[in-house]
Parts: C-alpha cells; sequence; structure tokens
C-alpha cells in the first residue's frame, strides 16, 4: 500500500531532494557570496558592517569573559565546527578511505602538494616583504564544496576516479591548510592553557581507547575544554576542532554480519508480533523490539561516522553559508589604484589560477613520468588540467586565511578580489574543458 504524502511532506519533500544532491553545498555557498557582495555594495553597506561589529560575551560576577565581536566568532566559532567536520573526513579516509592505501592515495597527496607550494611560491615572488608578505599561506587552500560542486554539475559524464581523485587532493589540501595555520598564523602562545588543552585531549583520547563511545562525552569535553583552551592559549581554535575529531572512535560494537544477523532476527520477532488492529499506536512488544533495532543500528555504525553524516548538512547549509556572508561582502567600489598600490590581489589571483594548476598538473605529470604512480583509470592529461583549474577555486578556506594573515583592511580588501577574481575564472575554465572533454568521450 502507498501511504499518501501530508502536505508539510510535499513541501519539505523537495528541499531534502535538493540538500542530498553533490552540487547542493557550492551552489547554496556561491547564493551566500553573492547576498554578501549584494549588501556590501548597496544603501545597507555601513548597516551590514556594523552588524557584525556587535560583541557578545559571557557575564559572570560583574565580569565578561569571551566577549568578542560577531565576525570574530562566525570565524572562531562557527568555523571550528566546520574545521571539527573536516577533521572527521580526514580520520575517515585516512583509516578506509583513498588515503588508506599508500599507493593509491600518492598521487593525490602529491597534487594537493604540489597545489600548495607552488601558489605560495608566486604570491611570495610578487610579496617578498613587509606585512603583505604574510599572505602567502591564501592561495594555498582549495574550496572543496565550491570544486566538487561545478565538478558534480556535470553529472555522470565525469568518471568516477576523477571524482574521487578531486575529493582526495582537496581533503589533503584542507589538511596542509591546517597546518599552516597551525603553525603560521598563531598569536602569542600560553603554555599553561595549550598543556591544559592537551590533556583534556588526553582524556578523550583515553576515553576512546577504554571503549567510551557517548557523543556527549566528547562534546563536553571537545568544547568545554579543547576549543576553550586553545582559544585562550593563542593557537586558533580551529585547530582544537580538527584534533579533537581525531580522538572521535571509528570502530563499532558489532561487525556487519552480526548487526545483518541480529536485524534479521529482530524483524522477524517483529513480524511474529500479533499487532493490535484496533489502535493506530504499536503495542509494547512492538516498540520494545523497534528500541533494540534501534540500539543494534547504533552499535554498528562508528560514532566517527555518525557524527560525520549528521554535522554534514549542519556545515554545508548553515555554518559555511554563514561565514560566506560575514567574509564574502566586499565593496567593489575601490579604485584601481588602491587595488593595486600592493601585489596582494596579483598574487593571491596568480597563486590560484596559474599556481594551483601549475602545480597540480606538474606535479601528478612529474609522478607518472617517473613511473611511481599511473593515471587513475579516465584520467588524462586534458582532464587532469581542468581539475587543476578546478583547485584554484579558493573561497571559504582562502577566505578563511586572509581573516587570519592581514590586519589591515585594504590588504584584506585586495585579497578578497584576488580570490573572487581566480575562483571564478577558474571554475568557469574548468567546466568549459571538462565538459568538453566529456563530449569527446561521449560515443556518437
Amino acid at each position: 500500500m502507498i501511504n499518501k504524502r501530508t502536505p508539510i511532506e510535499k513541501i519539505v519533500s523537495p528541499i531534502q531532494s535538493f540538500i542530498k544532491q553533490e552540487k547542493a553545498g557550492g551552489i547554496v555557498l556561491a547564493i551566500s557570496v553573492i547576498i554578501a557582495l549584494i549588501f556590501a555594495n548597496s544603501s545597507f553597506a555601513e548597516e551590514y558592517h556594523h552588524i557584525l561589529e556587535h560583541r557578545f560575551g559571557f557575564r559572570w560576577d560583574g565580569n565578561t569573559y569571551f566577549e568578542y565581536n560577531l565576525h570574530h566568532w562566525v570565524n572562531d566559532g562557527l568555523m571550528a565546527v566546520f574545521f571539527f567536520v573536516v577533521g572527521l573526513e580526514l580520520k575517515r579516509e585516512i583509516i578506509g578511505g583513498e588515503l588508506s592505501n599508500p599507493r593509491k592515495a600518492l598521487l593525490p597527496i602529491v597534487a594537493a602538494l604540489g597545489g600548495m607550494v607552488v601558489p605560495a611560491v608566486i604570491y611570495l615572488c610578487f610579496n617578498p616583504a613587509g606585512e603583505v608578505h604574510s599572505g602567502w599561506g591564501i592561495p594555498m587552500a582549495t574550496d572543496i564544496a565550491f570544486a566538487l560542486g561545478v565538478l558534480y554539475l556535470l553529472g555522470k559524464r565525469i568518471p568516477l576516479t576523477l571524482k574521487v581523485f578531486l575529493t582526495a587532493l582537496a581533503i589533503v589540501d584542507d589538511l596542509g591548510a591546517v597546518l599552516v595555520i597551525a603553525f603560521f598564523y598563531t598569536s602569542d602562545i600560553s603554555l599553561l592553557h595549550l598543556a591544559i588543552g592537551a590533556l583534556v585531549l588526553l582524556t578523550m583520547y583515553i576515553g576512546n581507547k577504554m571503549g567510551v563511545r557517548s557523543i556527549l562525552f566528547y562534546a563536553i569535553l571537545g568544547v568545554g575544554g579543547v576549543w576553550t583552551t586553545f582559544l585562550l592559549s593563542g593557537v586558533h581554535a580551529t585547530i582544537a576542532a580538527v584534533l579533537a575529531a581525531f580522538t572521535i572512535p571509528a570502530d563499532v560494537k558489532i561487525n556487519e554480519q552480526m548487526f545483518s544477523n541480529k536485524i534479521q532476527g529482530l524483524l522477524n520477532r517483529f513480524n511474529d508480533i500479533d499487532p493490535d488492529n484496533s489502535s493506530p499506536t504499536l503495542t509494547n512488544e512492538q516498540l520494545h523490539v523497534l528500541e533494540k533495532i534501534k540500539t543494534s543500528t547504533v552499535e554498528a555504525t562508528p560514532p566517527l561516522q555518525r557524527l560525520e553524516h549528521a554535522m554534514h548538512p549542519m556545515v554545508t547549509f548553515i555554518i559555511i553559508p554563514v561565514f560566506a556572508l560575514a567574509n564574502a561582502g566586499v565593496s567593489l567600489a575601490i579604485d584601481v589604484e588602491q587595488l593595486f598600490s600592493t601585489n596582494v590581489a596579483i598574487g593571491v589571483a596568480l597563486g590560484l589560477l596559474i599556481g594551483k594548476v601549475a602545480g597540480v598538473v606538474g606535479f601528478t605529470l612529474l609522478l607518472v613520468k617517473l613511473k611511481v604512480a599511473p593515471f587513475p583509470e579516465g584520467m588524462n592529461v586534458r582532464n587532469l588540467f581542468g581539475l587543476g583549474l578546478l583547485a584554484s577555486i579558493g573561497f571559504t578556506m582562502s577566505l578563511f586565511v586572509t581573516s587570519l594573515a592581514f590586519s589591515h583592511e585594504v590588504y584584506k580588501t585586495q585579497a578578497k578580489i584576488g580570490i573572487f577574481a581566480a575562483s571564478i575564472i577558474g571554475g568557469i575554465l574548468g567546466y568549459y574543458v571538462l565538459s568538453k572533454q566529456a563530449k569527446n568521450r561521449t560515443p556518437n
């Protein structure tokens, strides 16, 4: 029997279908960037920037603690959640994903390294000294949501191996960005707070090894302990989120075969129960069986994957768009002379657009020519070039590093315009190259 959909299901269903699409995150992020640019270049520009400067904190016994403006809370608070999910993805990939097989992982890892080193070198060639020198980390980053969003617009015309390669490359790139932030974009360090944070991390690790699978346990220690102490230590709080993610258990209490047998037995038991046809509700015995099915499902799912699956939509459709709204609002009324008063914009733009492509393509071809690693099935020089162009899309991570690299608003604006220019050009060219290659592969 087919159940008739309720009115609310008819409303929610299209939204759920959109969210499940791989390209949805990139689309929402693009819309958020456009909205931020509209606000920053409209009559509401002053109100837009004023809202971001509102300060929030916690008052206790007449004193205020953790008092930061809204922009700071977004970048250090919400983005910590984003980096926590990045950490979960990294651990999953290292344990059982594309990065778990050294031979398979070698090519995207080296491609990612090339895509970080070459852009930084290009930027430093244009900005060798002064405060602008610190922006070298900006063009190193790839925006995984945008890059994969563009790739998935091409649908099934693109070989799965290309999608896997770009995903692995972007994840390694994220790890590189985390390390760069940890070692090069931190303020004065408080060793006391850092030591306390390390002890809390150790407690979480021991809890993992002892078999603690409670999400609440890791949430309380992760937020109340690790994130807070790292925030006070001077080491960027997003690093705490990645480290906390690596302490989340990735094992299961029952394996797949045991789970399948257990669920089958419970389903048989559920079917054998005589239902109370006079009532629309379930019997107590039915509820008891369903509760056991739920418990078994939790036992068969690694807490790491449970968290990642639960948090991914929130990060993709709330946190990253809010970050874009708070950071992408750049006034385009800047005059050309001011835009090029330093080489920040040109260094960022060329670092992303030229450096990413040269690094990703060059390092990959080097390994293939040396016969260290072969091309994945379906990959050739042309679609590798297209992937390199998509890797030049820097938005989220590049904007985040910009907020850490510069205190001067003019430099921030110049960097953001460089990011926008390179990302838009790289995304369009990458789509064009890959779509043309896909047409050539399509049989007549």
